[in-house]
C-alpha cells in the first residue's frame, strides 16, 4: 500500500501556539487522533493511515516546535502540560461534544499519557494506544519500585536504553551532531538502530530543525519527572503495544501500568521503536480492533444503546 498524503489542513490554536492540524478518511467514522513523537511530524503516520480512512475519521497534527507548527523558544514551554493541551485544543476543535480515540508514539505517547491522568480526560478521551512512549510519572514510581526492591535489573536495562537523553539534557551538546550528520543520514542510522528498511524512511524537510527544537521536550521533563514522579491514574481504557525489539523503551517498564491505568490492554509487535514505520499495518489493526471494542463497550453501558448484535 502506497504512503498516504496529508488531507485537509487547518491550523488550531492553544494559546500562542498554532498546530498544523491534518484530516483525511471516513467524515462519519469514529475520530482517531495520531501524536507523533520525536523527531518526528505527523508525516510518521503516513503508512498507518491508509489502513484506517475507509472505517475511521483520522486527524493528525504537528507537535509544538516540529513541522508546521510554532516553535516556543523557552525550555518551559514544552512541559507535559502544555503538550496535553494541545492535544486537548485539537480534540475540542476537530470532535466538540464527542470524545475521541488517540494513538500516539514516542514523545506523542508520553505526551497523551499526561493528558489521559487529567480529570474528566474521559469525556474527550475514548481510549488510548500508546506505542513506545511510557507515563514518566509511572515509570519514576516503577524504577523507585524496583529499587527499593533490589531488583535493579529492569531499571539498568531502561537507563541503558535511554541514555542518550543525557547528553540531550546539555544544552548545546547535541545540537552540532544532529544537524550535521543525524539529520543528513536519518534512514541510514534507523537501518542501524532498528534494523529498519531505509526505502521506507521518508524524512521530513524540517528534520534538523525538529530534532534540535524537540530537545526542549527531554529538559523540561525527564528529571522532574524520574525525580519527582507524581501519582497519576486514568479510567481512559489503554492499549500498550509493546514493541519486543524496541532499543529505546524497553517493554519491561511497564510492568506495574495496571495500578495506575486498570482498564489495560498488552498486545506484543515483533518489532522495534519506529513500528508505525516498520510495522504500519499491524499497528492500524490493534488500533482499529480496540477502538471498536471500546465503543461496542461504551453502547452496551448506555441505557438505551444498542443490542450487542445491532452493534457489531
Amino acid at each position: 500500500m502506497t504512503p498516504s498524503t496529508s488531507g485537509t489542513a487547518r491550523r488550531i490554536t492553544n494559546g500562542s501556539v498554532e498546530l498544523a492540524v491534518f484530516e483525511e478518511g471516513n467524515p462519519d467514522g469514529e475520530t482517531i487522533v495520531l501524536v507523533h513523537g520525536w523527531p518526528d511530524t505527523h508525516d510518521l503516520w503516513n503508512r498507518v493511515v491508509p489502513f484506517l480512512t475507509e472505517r475511521f475519521r483520522v486527524v493528525s497534527y504537528d507537535s509544538r516546535g516540529a513541522g508546521r507548527s510554532t516553535v516556543p523558544t523557552r525550555v518551559e514551554d514544552y512541559r507535559l502540560p502544555a503538550l496535553a493541551g494541545d492535544l486537548f485544543a485539537v480534540i475540542d476543535a476537530v470532535s466538540p461534544g464527542r470524545p475521541v480515540h488517540v494513538l500516539a508514539h514516542d514523545w506523542g505517547s508520553v505526551e497523551a499519557w499526561e493528558a489521559v491522568c487529567e480529570p474528566g480526560a474521559r469525556a474527550r478521551i475514548a481510549s488510548f494506544t500508546s506505542v513506545s512512549g511510557p507515563n514518566l510519572d509511572h515509570l519514576g514510581k516503577w524504577m523507585r519500585r524496583r529499587i527499593s526492591d533490589r531488583s535493579f535489573g529492569g531499571p539498568l536495562a531502561q537507563a541503558v536504553a535511554s541514555g542518550y537523553t543525557v547528553l540531550f539534557q546539555i544544552p548545546g551538546l547535541a545540537t552540532l551532531p544532529l544537524r550535521l550528520w543525524f539529520s543528513r543520514h536519518w534512514p541510514a542510522f534507523l537501518k542501524f538502530f532498528d534494523r529498519l528498511d531505509p526505502a521506507l524512511v521518508r524524512p521530513a524537510p524540517t528534520l534538523a530543525d525538529d530534532m534540535v527544537n524537540g530537545l526542549k521536550l527531554y529538559r523540561a521533563n525527564i528529571r522532574t519527572s524520574l525525580l519527582r514522579p507524581r501519582e497519576r491514574h486514568t479510567d481512559v481504557p489503554v492499549q500498550l503495544i509493546l514493541n519486543k525489539n524496541d532499543k529505546a523503551v524497553r517493554p519491561v517498564g511497564y510492568e506495574d501500568t495496571e495500578k495506575w491505568a486498570p482498564d489495560l490492554r498488552r498486545r506484543e509487535v515483533d518489532a522495534g521503536h519506529w513500528s508505525p514505520i516498520s510495522h504500519a499495518e499491524d499497528i492500524a489493526q490493534l488500533a482499529a480492533e480496540f477502538v471498536l471494542d471500546v465503543e461496542d463497550r461504551r453502547w452496551a453501558d448506555l441505557p438505551d444503546g444498542p443490542s450487542e448484535s445491532a452493534s457489531a
